[in-house]
């Protein structure tokens, strides 16, 4: 069985220059190539006026193109948009464009930061997700994790500021295709978009992390913590079993060491699991373990079919001023979309029919 082609938009450009040289084109088509795509967006290779007509059949035999397509946008009242996408197999991913919080991020309000999915599901189970609740099917593409950005921004009319690899799946679980999507995204004949506006969450990979420490690029790294001490964490978050908190700190340690930036601890506090102020001292003493870390707590997001419930604001202040006390950075994001099942996998979840996830594995 003949190999499935290669989405045009997992390609570097030296990449895309040498397959085009094999084809026996000059090396300059791939620049070509690369600003039909990223500046003047192409919707097909057929639009690619400039190019050989030769060439763009040559293009629309060996390579795929848009493989995401909408299928269904949620507006909120405070304006974050939910977008469900379908694959070129016919799976589902999630993208959120959400207006940047100025506690989050430390910027104008008018800033735009897209929430992206790596995997079709997820493997890892977290106990406050949606995503995994259908399991895992497979990893996206480069082209598939990059053409979420431009789908979006054609979408909305905006452009994406900010990128979190928040959505859907273990970003770190794709590292390959993961960091191949980065690096399109970060590249000047790519999206363009800095490095230090591109933020990778991980639910607690110790080895991708240090991985990752390696890696040239100064992106942003988020913790998906949750819970301070392992029998916590564990109810929370499956992961913490195989890379329980002493490995997961020490891989973090490693991190900010060796990239000399800072960390964020993502904290949802959870009604009666995580949220007393036993809880808040325990992370008080996890965050100092690492130098270099401020904590982002959140407010749990209902789920449709999980039990968990939201702490009242009394709560939720209440352990913010434990942090407060202890003077760990930390701010409390009262979470935007809540109005229309922002949390991961929720949308999925609505248009899929029952077991349809199972069964594409």
């Amino acid at each position: 069985m003949p190999d499935a082609p290669l989405h045009i938009k997992s390609l570097t450009l030296d990449e895309l220059g040498a397959r085009l040289t094999a084809l026996g084109q000059p090396g300059y088509r791939a620049k070509q190539v690369m600003q039909w795509l990223y500046e003047k967006r192409a919707k097909s290779f057929a639009a690619m006026s400039d190019l050989p007509a030769a060439l763009r059949s040559q293009l629309a035999a060996e390579f795929t193109f848009d493989d995401v397509q909408p299928v269904r946008t949620l507006g909120s009242k405070d304006t974050t948009l939910k977008y469900l996408f379908q694959l070129g197999d016919g799976a589902l991913i999630e993208s959120v464009l959400i207006p940047a919080s100025p506690a989050l991020y430390g910027e104008a309000s008018d800033r735009r930061t897209l929430c992206i999915s790596t995997q079709v599901g997820c493997a890892y189970g977290c106990k406050f997700c949606a995503s995994g609740l259908d399991g895992w099917s497979r990893n996206l593409s480069a082209g598939e994790i990059v053409e979420q950005v431009l789908r979006v921004e054609e979408l909305s009319g905006e452009k994406i500021n900010n990128i979190v690899f928040m959505g859907m799946g273990e970003p770190l679980a794709n590292f390959a295709n993961l960091m191949r999507a980065v690096t399109i995204i970060n590249a000047p004949w790519g999206v363009h978009l800095g490095a230090r506006h591109i933020t990778i969450s991980t639910s607690g990979l110790a080895p991708q992390i240090r991985e990752l420490a390696e890696q040239p690029l100064q992106v942003r790294l988020a913790i998906s913590l949750h819970g301070a001490t392992d029998e916590v964490r564990s109810q929370i978050m499956p992961v913490n079993r195989k890379y329980p908190l002493a490995v997961l700190l020490e891989a973090c340690a490693y991190y900010t060491l060796r990239k000399k930036q800072w960390l964020t601890f993502e904290y949802i506090l959870i009604e009666g699991v995580n949220d007393r102020p036993e809880d808040a001292a325990a992370l008080v003493r996890v965050a100092r373990q690492v130098q270099g870390v401020k904590v982002n707590c959140i407010p749990y997001n209902k789920v449709e079919g999980l039990d968990w419930k939201r702490p009242s604001e009394a709560r939720q202040d209440a352990f913010m001023a434990v942090l407060t006390a202890a003077r760990i950075p930390a701010t409390l994001r009262r979470e935007k979309g809540h109005d229309i099942a922002a949390a991961c996998g929720q949308l999925r979840r609505q248009a899929l029919p029952a077991g349809a996830d199972r069964d594409a594995g």
